[in-house]
């Protein structure tokens, strides 16, 4: 049975979407502070939609158009999240927050990060309950 488009993805389904090996999937978490996904106990990570467009993104950019790590750092400061975006979904198929709100959490001092970082997180959880939701509702419509 085939994933919803809104589905979360494990770390093994979204290196396969990106085309892309699981440690490097790690090792540029630590490297874009935009690359968030939902970590559940244990550690186990889940990548939204948006992450995987993300994701797509930064292997685009670093591979296709030759940027550097740091040239990508400096495009999401420089563009803001949507327009890093677009290189991972041209067509503009999933929705992100506006340009300002996801570099303005970014930047934010640690504390503010931090509860940030959970709000965006508690925000994934429910969107991904109500896909997972409108899923179960439309198959029984």
């Amino acid at each position: 049975m085939a994933k919803s488009p809104n589905a979360f993805r494990t770390i093994s389904e979204a290196a396969e979407e990106v085309g892309a090996p699981q440690h490097v999937l790690r090792f540029w978490e630590t490297k874009f502070t935009f690359l968030t996904p939902l970590k559940r106990a244990g550690g186990r990570r889940f990548y939204r939609p948006q992450d995987i467009v993300l994701l797509k993104a930064v292997k685009r950019l670093l591979h296709a158009e030759g940027l550097t790590i740091k040239g990508v750092q400096r495009l999401f400061k420089e563009q803001g999240l949507k327009r890093l975006a677009h290189y991972g979904d041209p067509d503009g198929a999933v929705a992100f927050e506006p340009d300002g709100a996801a570099p303005a959490a970014v930047s934010a001092p640690a504390t503010t990060g931090q509860s940030s970082i959970r709000l965006r997180q508690a925000l994934a959880e429910l969107e991904g309950a109500r896909a997972r939701l409108e899923a179960v509702l439309s198959r029984s419509a």
